[in-house]
């Protein structure tokens, strides 16, 4: 059977301020409705196939789970990594866990951050290639370029299997200018997709053959899986000593059972802002705009605003992008240095490079409205069914005012019942819980005051995700 794997890992650095290390481009909708995430499991939808297996990031978990929920499709697995090990070993946890319920199962890698505008012409492809995958060749598709890109890499493309199907002669790192027009010119060269249709069985032979430390730390880290819910958690242990490799890298430089699908299907990996202005609508001054925005003798430029009005006069070739919190202006040929950025704000231990003012939970969101040295205001919206974990604060203490819905208030050993326009205050070191047991969204205003209002100031009793006791963990 045909298993999607659906890798999410990542951070999509060069995409900030949108993409940030805990709200990663994976789970956005940067061209569309849909987030990347969701269009791709959406492209799977038209195949012959089993319940994809997803793979992420621990921290990333409870929005993975709420966005297939979104769309209604169900996972026959996500399995969390306790750490990035790049994705030949995540393929081979997904592979592991495809081959307990299908020793035949034949993998579909993807990862969940590209776009494909024909989606026909994919599912065509995959189609094609399918056979050859089930006689154990290790098929990669490989994109007609159009262009002589050098942000990519590419593949050589040998003899022909099959229609569009090819022998794998080798991977090309990403070229000069000059080299990319060669390429180009030469015909046989294709873009490095990093989409893989392989037969798990033997994608596990051959890493055991090129990298057997890896393929035996994949091995009993499944072993010492734990499963949460729709979750497995692979043991950490054994997963912290795996190697980090990429599946060109490990196994498809060396295999001789590799091959190649030439594929045209609109494929674009949305590496950095200057993809998402290729792939936008686009007015007659060649600006793609997205948001409040009003732009006046401007062209060639990617303008997007999420919070606010965002105006320009008289620029070219830009990218401005606003969020709540940060402004990125860049040049749109030099959109590749903004992980430069990223780093320096990771150097100085700034909040930005990792979240969002709106933050997501299990249970709901929060925002912060307004952060002062006593105090803070939060927004704070609690879905249907959400609980809060049971918790106090050392620090600081709480008023709640209920603006939508009904809230179950927890404080030590009373329980009782907010509506809106009536408030509670939650005093400090006391046990609190919050609860909406309704079914609208319960939406109320937080004001925090204290001598310390970090978010590491929080002890928890109980959880029904399972949360650990972590900063990121808050609420």
């Amino acid at each position: 059977m045909l298993t999607p794997v659906i890798l999410s890992g990542g951070v999509g650095s060069r995409l900030w301020p949108i993409s940030r290390e805990l709200h990663p481009k994976q789970l956005l909708p940067l061209a569309g409705e849909l987030s990347m995430l969701q269009a791709t499991l959406h492209r799977t939808g038209g195949l012959e196939a089993s319940a994809p297996v997803v793979v992420c990031n621990e921290e990333h978990r409870f929005m993975v789970a709420e966005q297939l929920r979104q769309v209604e499709l169900g996972s026959s697995a996500i399995i969390l990594e306790p750490e990035g090990r790049n994705t030949a070993p995540a393929v081979a946890l997904a592979a592991l866990q495809a081959i307990k319920i299908d020793p035949e199962a034949v993998l579909l890698v993807l990862p969940a951050d590209h776009l494909i505008q024909d989606v026909k012409a994919f599912v065509a492809a995959i189609g094609k290639a399918l056979p050859q995958a089930e006689q154990g060749f290790m098929m990669t598709f490989g994109i007609k370029p159009g262009s002589p890109e050098t942000g990519y890499g590419y593949i050589k493309r040998g003899d022909a299997l099959a229609t569009d199907i090819y022998h794998l002669n080798r991977f090309v790192e990403k070229p000069d200018e000059e080299t990319a027009q060669a390429y180009l010119e030469d015909g046989s060269y294709l873009w490095n997709s990093g989409m893989f249709l392989l037969n798990a069985t033997a994608y596990l032979e051959e890493l055991e053959k090129y990298a057997p430390q890896m393929l035996s730390s994949c091995v009993k880290a499944m072993s010492a899986a734990d499963t949460d819910m729709d979750f497995v958690r692979p043991g950490r242990a054994a997963f912290l000593d795996c190697p980090s490799d990429s599946i060109d890298y490990a196994v498809m430089e060396h295999t001789d059972r590799g091959a190649v699908v030439s594929l045209d299907c609109g494929w674009n990996d949305i590496g950095a802002w200057s993809a998402l202005w290729d792939v936008a609508e686009r007015d007659e001054q060649g600006n793609a705009c997205r948001g409040d925005v009003i732009a006046d003798n401007c062209s060639n430029s990617y303008f997007r605003s999420e919070s606010r009005l965002l105006a320009a006069c008289g620029v070219d070739n830009l990218v401005v992008v606003e969020t709540a919190d940060a402004v990125l202006v860049a040049d749109r040929h030099n959109v590749q240095d903004v992980k430069n950025i990223v780093s320096q704000l990771k150097q100085q231990d700034r909040p930005e490079a990792s979240l969002h003012r709106l933050v997501y939970r299990p249970w709901g969101s929060y925002e912060s409205l307004v952060n002062a040295d006593r105090f803070q205001v939060k927004r704070i919206v609690v879905n249907p069914g959400g609980i809060l974990s049971l918790q106090k604060h050392h620090h600081r203490a709480e008023h709640w005012i209920v603006v939508q819905g009904t809230a179950e208030v927890t404080c030590e050993d009373e329980v009782f019942m907010l509506g809106v326009d009536e408030s509670t205050y939650i005093p400090l070191g006391h046990k609190h819980r919050l609860a909406n047991r309704g079914h609208q969204p319960l939406e109320l205003i937080e004001v925090q005051s204290g001598d310390y209002l970090g978010e590491d100031d929080i002890v928890r009793y109980e959880d029904v995700y399972g949360r650990s006791e972590q900063p990121l963990d808050e609420k």
